[in-house]
This record gives C-alpha cells, structure tokens and sequence, in this order.
C-alpha cells in the first residue's frame, strides 16, 4: 500500500468512522429511548440507500435497535401518527424527513458531522 497513498487514507478514514459509529452507537443504545434510536437508525439507512421506501420489517429493526418487535411497533406508530413515516408490511417509507431529523437523537448528527469532516457521505 505504499504505492497507493490515497488508498491508504482512504481505508484509514474508513476505519475511523466505522469505529467511531460503533462506539457511538453503544452510547446511544446505553442513553436514549427506542423512538429515538429507531430515528437515527431509519435515518442512517436512508442515507446509505438514497430511498424514501426501506424494505424492512419490524422484526429486523427490533434486532438492529436490540429490542423486541412490539417496541418497534409502538415507536413506529408514534412516528406515523406525527406523519413523518408510513409503515406497511415489510417497509417504512420515509415521508417527511426534515422533521424526522427533529426527532433524532443528537447520535445522527454527531455520526453526520464526523462523515462530513472526512469527506465521507
């Protein structure tokens, strides 16, 4: 890797932030409620997907936010009633992101800022 130094910092910034979001996301799951959690998670997806619809289940959310699915379900709904997500069977649609952002824990926009400040998305 010598030869390629771009390379190189390339997959030392890479490491870095996978670090910093693992760590980042122990804290999170430590400090701040479901909702919130489910928030920054819906949040972070879209931005690795580039989608409004995410084809995921309640089930597999509950096993990324380490909880169980009725938790989800009540966290979601509280998200839908605010009209910032709509879920169906097998998919959460993201429908008003903006205020979606609102309600995330400070954990997505520290996690933002540190992508950002590496030249990463």
């Amino acid at each position: 890797m010598e030869s390629t130094p771009h390379l190189q910092l390339m997959l030392s910034r890479y490491a870095v932030v996978q670090g910093m979001q693992v760590a980042q996301t122990a804290a999170c799951n430590r400090l701040h409620s479901i909702g919130r959690r489910l928030v920054r998670w819906l949040l972070m997806t879209q931005d690795r997907v580039d989608s409004e619809l995410l084809p995921i289940t309640h089930d597999f959310l509950a096993t990324m936010l380490g909880t169980d699915r009725p938790s989800v379900t009540v966290a979601a709904g509280v998200l839908q009633k605010k009209k910032l997500i709509e879920y169906t069977r097998g998919a959460v649609k993201i429908v008003n992101r903006k205020k979606l952002e609102g309600s995330a824990c400070e954990c997505y926009g520290i996690t933002q800022q540190y992508n950002g400040e590496l030249g990463l998305k």
